[in-house]
């Protein structure tokens, strides 16, 4: 996305994961959304479409914090902490990086 418009990053990258791996939203059980910035996981939720009581079920970077250099490695781990708990299949993790920037990945727990 262009650089000036900050937290938008994780949408399109989202939506290019979901596509890599033949999903779509509605498919995602779980969600991690890095935000610095609460407007950067509301702005996700609106764009596509997602259920807000799937997103960042145990608390996001607002309240855990989002470490830099360890927000993937943090995002990666509680969800698939969480897939494990609660016995999803897929959850997404998405992470908007400065100058326009996004980063997503999905998982699955192939044991559910």
């Amino acid at each position: 996305v262009e650089p000036n418009i900050m937290g938008t990053g994780p949408v399109p990258s989202t939506l290019r994961a979901l596509k890599a791996a033949g999903l779509e939203a509605s498919d995602i059980d779980y969600w991690e959304i890095n935000e610095a910035f609460a407007v950067v996981a509301l702005y996700a939720i609106k764009e596509l479409g997602i259920d807000p009581e799937k997103v960042n079920v145990k608390g996001g970077g607002i309240a855990i914090g989002h470490p830099l250099g360890a927000t993937g490695g943090r995002l990666v781990g509680t969800l698939a902490r969480i897939l494990k708990q609660e016995g999803g299949r897929y959850g997404c993790a998405t992470m908007c990086v400065g100058g326009g920037q996004g980063v997503a990945m999905i998982i699955e727990n192939e044991s559910n």
